[in-house]
């Protein structure tokens, strides 16, 4: 049955309510500071189900804080999910949990993200960390704490594709070894779709919702308990707390839009500046070839000429010694970059969408009357 489960592919991943609330607390706290924390449930045939989450410890910064030592906080926040000390936590937390006879099983990890920006080393470095070493079958949780600040939940589920666990585990991101393998960019991450799970009793408490008091309760006027059901007030006059309002019709653009542009814009710049490494090492791959090149012709001619008067023909494998061809460098970065790429682009489309299609509706009042 283990073996069953083992081979069936991750189809989605159930998060519970409650782990999206604590996800959302630790991420919003903390912002714009990267958190991280891991996740434990159960693993039920091709569904992942997430049934909570602990916070990885924090490394408070010094009263004289800088902006570099702000970035050394958030760049080893980043990197708590592979640390050895948090690593420990982790495992004495999950002991802790079966104690009590609860879910504690390694499912995976989360991490926030400023408008998208998750694709990143640390990420695949983590993700790579779980799906080697703890559990195969695990996942990591972005939750877009910039998005979800205009009202609509961020959170997303990915997964490393085997593809590049292959490529990543034996370091190959060179021209060649891409080729032959007809690997992309898009070929790194696998998005799986997310659900929320609500337990029956908290489904049963958001029905009651609509059902406000009527008159404020007070000490002097407390509220009327009703003795049976026939006592309840009726609840379908009243408006649903997630009823459609106005305010979905405004024609402002969206102010993350900017941002977003402005994100896509230094992605594309680090996009070229990794095009013009390669295009170095490309040149600098031609001018050694040619200098090998010369030599080789030139010991070949020197040969010609000892054997013609009989003496012992030179080596003509010397070269490499004589010559060091530069390394190439690793493709990878430029591949997170065109991913991240990818991702900004998304959203630019989506943050437009909305926009684009409302001011459509009010076109005809936008533009002026025609004169006939």
């Amino acid at each position: 049955m283990a073996d069953i489960l083992k081979e069936a592919p991750l189809t989605s991943v159930q998060v519970e309510a409650l782990v999206v609330m604590k996800i959302i607390k630790h991420c919003s706290q903390s912002f714009p500071l990267i958190t991280t924390g891991f996740l434990v449930g159960m693993d039920a045939k091709s569904t992942l189900e997430v049934t909570n989450s602990f916070p990885f410890p924090t490394v408070d910064p010094p009263p004289t804080d800088t902006y570099h030592d702000s970035n050394n906080i958030s760049q080893l926040a980043a990197a708590a999910p592979r640390s050895k000390a948090n690593g420990i936590y982790q495992n004495e937390m999950i002991k802790k949990l079966r104690e009590v006879n609860v879910d504690a099983n390694n499912v995976g990890w989360y991490t926030s993200a400023n408008l998208g920006n998750f694709v990143n080393m640390n990420m695949i470095e983590n993700q790579f960390h779980y799906q080697k070493e703890l559990n195969e079958r695990t996942v990591a949780l972005v939750h877009d704490v910039s998005r979800s600040s205009q009202g609509s939940l961020s959170l997303r589920a990915f997964r490393l594709s085997p593809a590049f666990m292959l490529a990543y585990k034996e370091n190959k991101f060179t021209v060649e070894s891409l080729q032959k393998s007809s690997f992309r960019y898009q070929d790194i991450l696998q998005e799986l779709p997310l659900q929320i799970h609500n337990s029956h009793l908290l489904t049963s408490f958001l029905h009651t919702l609509p059902t406000t008091p009527t008159t404020t309760a007070t000490s002097m006027n407390p509220p009327k308990i009703p003795n049976s059901l026939s006592e309840l007030p009726p609840t379908h006059n009243l408006p649903s707390p997630l009823h459609p309002n106005l305010s979905t019709l405004t024609l402002s653009i969206d102010p993350f839009l900017s941002q977003t542009s402005d994100l896509l814009l230094e992605a594309i710049e680090s996009h070229h500046t990794e095009l013009n490494n390669h295009q170095y090492y490309q040149r600098s791959l031609a001018r050694e070839q040619a200098k090998i090149t010369a030599w080789q012709q030139k010991r070949k001619a020197e040969n010609a000429s000892r054997v013609l008067t009989k003496q012992t023909p030179l080596p003509e494998d010397e070269w490499q010694r004589l010559f060091k061809l530069p390394t190439e460098p690793s493709r990878l970065e430029g591949m997170l970059n065109s991913r991240q790429v990818e991702q900004y682009a998304r959203q630019v489309d989506g943050f437009a969408a909305g926009v684009t299609g409302k001011m459509f509706a009010v076109r005809s009042n936008l533009l002026p009357e025609k004169m006939e």
